[in-house]
């Protein structure tokens, strides 16, 4: 295959077409599907499509869409269906326990397509991420600064509260968001400078920040940031202390996976019983204490088959859409651009949320007399709007999206470390894992506006100049 044609990506459709070939047996085209993620996964690292930057050693430039967005993105997506999959095989970890009530031959049907979606799906990403890719980014300017971790963990003190009073402001809500992710990323990056640059006391005020974003992740409700949040540190670590730490990190995550259902399950119950936040934090974590071996692995499954998987919603609006419902073309693509308007100017905007829910409760998802949000994934609104072709779409903007705003922080922020690493992940984090239409339109455009207004403030204060040849 000619390395410069553009026919060489047709091998990440492979998995898709192959599993569309063997769809007559769901169970082999929903393998086939699941398994061509790894594949992807491989042919993507290998350099065999395009040749991946040589800027850095790969563990130096890990937070780069290709690598950090694509392993979070799909794995979630694409990866973690195995679970559900199992489980109504009849399956309980490695013991068989008898099928559940209402799950019939068609189901499996309607799991092996969803799981082809997602192998386009990923496919489609890839390919966005490897068309926008131009590598080495010609930066026009330079960072000035005579320590990395004092800039760091000062942008991290001052966007934090900022976060916290846009949280406040409906006119400056959208800013929100986007200064708190920042605020954790640069502090995470700044503690892991400070190590590097043998700072003690930006060392130990690093490590306090840490400590105080896990402890408000552990506050938020939600188990992905907990785990993030530890993952991160992993791998702004790893360039410091290389593969050594591979095996630590590997352990704190997997014992999060297995007491954070726990944990997250009961936090939930108190709080929305009306105790207050502290308190129910508390009382979570003496429950996981308390619970025994059985407690832990009944709440661990339940996570894996009904919670970290989307694919069971994926399923329920497969089997609506186009059947009962029509596909909604460029309905939430008007929406999405509609939400991205501030409420300051549009006194009358829907809530987001109300707005979104309407095409789940139009699918049948859930009641409207239900208090469950259950936002569609970003995926599952690109097959409501166009099918197949929604699917391809919509996934492969998603990646040449992505990698565009990657280039273009490098660019204005003197490279990777502050661009990417810092900005691009601290503000973007909603291309980790993805939302509805609405949620990601109006996150990456003003995301975008915060990285242009930071810029602004760094050449003003001139931490970064013009770079000279």
């Amino acid at each position: 295959m000619i390395k410069n044609s553009p026919f060489r990506y047709l091998i990440i459709y492979l998995p898709f077409l192959l599993a569309l070939l063997l769809r007559s047996d769901p169970h082999v085209s929903y393998l086939t599907a699941w398994a061509g993620s790894f594949f992807i996964f491989f042919i993507s690292f290998s350099g065999f499509l395009k040749v991946l930057p040589k800027d850095y050693p790969v563990s130096q430039q890990l937070m780069r869409p290709i690598f950090f967005m694509q392993l979070i993105f799909v794995g979630y997506m694409s990866c973690t269906s195995i679970f559900y999959y199992v489980g109504i095989l009849g399956y309980k970890y490695f013991d068989y326990v008898g099928k559940s009530l209402g799950i019939y031959a068609s189901s499996f049907d309607t799991i092996a397509q969803c799981q082809r979606y997602y192998a386009l799906g990923h496919a489609a990403l890839v390919h966005g991420i490897f068309m926008a890719m131009k590598y080495p980014v010609k930066e026009k300017y330079v960072a000035y600064v005579p320590s990395i971790s004092n800039l760091l963990l000062g942008m991290c003190v001052i966007c934090f509260p900022l976060g916290v009073v846009f949280a406040k402001i409906g006119a400056l809500s959208q800013f929100s968001v986007a200064f708190t992710g920042l605020s954790f990323v640069s502090g995470t990056v700044g503690l892991a400078f400070a190590i590097r640059e043998k700072k003690k006391g930006n060392y130990y005020f690093g490590i306090c920040l840490f400590m105080l974003n896990l402890v408000s992740s552990l506050s938020s409700g939600f188990k992905e940031p907990v785990i993030v949040c530890v993952l991160l540190l992993g791998v702004y670590l790893l360039p410091i202390f290389g593969k050594k730490i591979i095996p630590f990190f590997s352990v704190i995550l997997l014992f999060l996976f297995f007491v954070l259902p726990t944990f997250i399950g009961n936090f939930r119950n108190l709080t929305g019983n009306g105790v207050d936040v502290i308190t129910a934090r508390d009382e979570s974590i003496n429950a996981v204490l308390n619970s025994g071996k059985e407690g832990l692995l009944e709440d661990n499954w339940v996570f894996l088959t009904d919670r970290i998987s989307e694919i069971k919603m994926f399923t329920q609006f497969a089997d609506n859409t186009p059947y009962f419902t029509p596909y909604y073309q460029f309905k939430l693509v008007k929406n999405a651009i509609s939400m991205i308007i501030p409420r300051f100017f549009w006194p009358d905007k829907p809530v987001v949320e109300d707005l979104v829910m309407e095409r789940v409760y139009t699918a049948q998802i859930t009641s409207r007399d239900s208090s469950v949000s259950a936002k569609p994934a970003f995926i599952v609104d690109c097959y409501l709007s166009y099918g197949v072709i929604g699917v391809w779409i919509g996934l492969f903007l998603y990646g040449y999206s992505a990698q565009r705003i990657a280039q273009k922080a490098d660019q204005l922020f003197g490279g990777y470390f502050l661009g990417t690493s810092v900005i691009f992940a601290g503000l973007f984090q909603i291309y980790w894992r993805g939302n509805c239409f609405e949620f990601m339109a109006n996150n990456i455009f003003w995301s975008y506006v915060t990285m242009l207004i930071i810029f602004r403030v760094l050449r003003a204060r001139s931490i970064l100049e013009l770079k000279t040849n």
